[in-house]
């Protein structure tokens, strides 16, 4: 009885060897993202070997049934996640500039507690028949596709992400508005063009200034942002006496000349 009892051990644990090597050897599970407009289909696929690991990243662009672009893309590390539109997890493939010819996004997330998104656009050039590739970082906010003016084009609804830990903890920072636009492979700050959008947003930092205040904060960084939004619309000398006004701590004065200093570094002081 004992020896069978040995075999039958030695079975088992043979077994489970044999298990475990069968599964570290199984290549990493692969995953897609498509999207498609008209006759240009992309996809994205991957292979997750491991829990936040994406390798062998490639993009393919197929345009009438021929395949026009199929590369490996450039992460920076393996752990930048490919993502799709916030909604539904497509491949965003639209017509950004209104040239009829649709670009392909490809969005990455590099990880991390706050950071971070940047976007792979790509544009399909009809005298090389290639795609040419412009790179945009978001930073921690990401963007939002969003036709902002009615025009059935989208703007990139986004947030300035430089304001991020400038005058306090990330979680205090606050951010103005930011709105681009793509046009002919680049991306062009549009976010003047908003007013009304400036000013609500202007409006809401100042209401989320208010609460951090009665939460016991002091608020620098909602107060940076909302000055910023002031000084797009044109109003930075209203901002700085609302500023003025609010922030009385005894680093008031210091601050102040940081943030002249930050706003004029950040192209908000003209």
């Amino acid at each position: 009885m004992k020896t069978i009892r040995t075999l039958i051990n030695q079975s088992l644990i043979g077994l489970a060897i044999l298990s475990i090597t069968a599964v570290l050897s199984q290549p990493g599970r692969a995953e897609t993202i498509a999207g498609q407009s008209g006759n240009v289909r992309a996809q994205i696929s991957y292979e997750k070997p491991e829990e936040y690991q994406y390798k062998n990243v490639r993009l393919r662009i197929v345009r009438a049934g021929q395949t026009i672009l199929d590369k490996k893309l450039p992460q920076e590390s393996e752990y930048d996640r490919p993502i799709g539109e916030f909604t539904d997890n497509k491949l965003p493939v639209l017509d950004l500039d209104g040239n009829k010819e649709p670009e392909v996004i490809a969005d990455f997330f590099t990880g991390g507690a706050h950071c971070c998104t940047y976007s792979l656009i790509y544009q399909y050039n009809s005298k090389s028949k290639q795609y040419i590739q412009t790179r945009h970082e978001w930073g921690n906010g990401g963007y939002r596709l969003k036709d902002l003016d009615k025009d059935g084009l989208p703007e990139f609804d986004s947030q300035d992400d430089r304001f991020a830990y400038a005058f306090t903890a990330y979680a205090a920072s606050g951010y103005p508005l930011q709105i681009w636009q793509y046009h002919q492979g680049k991306m062009i700050d549009v976010t003047r063009r908003y007013p009304k959008l400036i000013a609500n947003h202007a409006s809401e930092l100042w209401q989320t200034y208010t609460e951090a205040r009665q939460q016991g904060d002091d608020g620098k960084g909602f107060l940076a942002a909302y000055l910023a939004d002031k000084y797009l619309l044109g109003q930075g000398q209203d901002g700085w006496k609302r500023v003025q006004q609010a922030y009385k701590k005894s680093d008031r004065n210091q601050y102040f000349a940081d943030l002249r200093k930050f706003l004029g570094e950040t192209g908000y002081i003209k």
